[in-house]
């Protein structure tokens, strides 16, 4: 992990990107405390699958029906 400030971070950017394109991590300093990480985004590794939970959620027969401590401000 490197630290670097935000001055000088700006002269040398595009090393900046290109070290943390390459997975290294960048903390960015201002007044020598860190305020900015720069860091690379991972592609995610779960892909969304529709169907997938199929048959693993069950609802009641009674989902729907009325609860008994709301009867008063049912009517």
């Amino acid at each position: 992990m490197q630290k670097i400030e935000l001055e000088e971070a700006k002269t040398c950017w595009m090393d900046l990107i290109s070290i943390a394109l390459k997975g290294e991590e960048i903390i960015l300093l201002q007044d020598r405390q860190a305020v900015l990480k720069l860091v690379r985004v991972e592609d995610s590794k779960f892909y969304r699958q529709p169907g997938s939970a199929k048959g693993m959620i069950r609802m009641s027969e009674d989902f729907d029906a009325p609860l008994e401590d709301f009867q008063e401000y049912m009517s």
